[in-house]
């Protein structure tokens, strides 16, 4: 399955899910030296991320796994474990995170380190996904397990780490954000809020978390 999936080969993907219906749920490893499997729809993410398909191609391929009963939340909601979901927000898969949205994904399951997808959309400065999420009431100022930190705070430290000059996105993320009620003063494990982060070249983060 896993070579049908990197190939694209959309209808050799739909011959084998109506041959065999179990392999819509069966795991997939990442590669020869990463065997670990992981379910379909992750993987799918996977790809994505990777490189070796583009966002609309990966909706392609997860819609037939879909179409033929895969999981929509991956192998359950299991505690700090990825759904299906959370990896589309971590691995830039936007496309692919609002298809699951849009067929019933729980939006607010805590996958790795207690991170949410909005969590994670917000880590990763992906504001389309960001919105769809705010948009479908997902917890706005839930806090992750690991850190105790909010969204925002993801988004705010996210930013601060990113080394893709990607500054535009992650603005929209915190305007997003502060705009559908984010507490900005809501500390993380350790006792710091968002404004611990800044320094004074931070001018237009500081804007947006006014408000402005």
């Amino acid at each position: 399955m896993k070579k049908l999936i990197d190939s694209k080969d959309y209808k050799g993907i739909e011959q084998a899910l109506s041959n065999n219906p179990d392999l819509a749920n069966e795991g997939i490893p990442y590669d020869s030296v990463n065997t670990t499997k992981a379910h379909p729809l992750h993987r799918i993410c996977d790809g994505v991320f990777s490189g070796k398909y583009t966002d609309e191609e990966a909706v392609r391929i997860a819609t037939i796994f879909l179409e033929h009963g895969a999981n929509v939340n991956g192998n359950g909601l299991i505690e700090k474990q990825d759904t299906p979901l959370t990896a589309a927000a971590s691995l830039h898969a936007d496309q692919v995170a609002i298809l699951y949205i849009e067929k019933g994904a729980n939006i607010d399951h805590a996958g790795c380190h207690g991170g949410t997808a909005l969590h994670w959309a917000a880590w990763c400065g992906r504001d389309k996904v960001v919105g769809r999420l705010v948009q479908e009431k997902a917890e706005i100022n839930k806090r992750c397990i690991d850190f105790k930190a909010t969204p925002l705070f993801w988004a705010v430290h996210g930013l601060k780490s990113d080394a893709t000059n990607n500054l535009r996105d992650y603005l929209e993320c915190v305007k997003i954000l502060i705009q559908s009620g984010a507490d900005k003063d809501i500390p993380n494990g350790d006792g710091k809020t968002v404004f611990d982060l800044l320094n004074d070249g931070d001018l237009e983060l500081k804007e947006q978390l006014k408000g402005n």
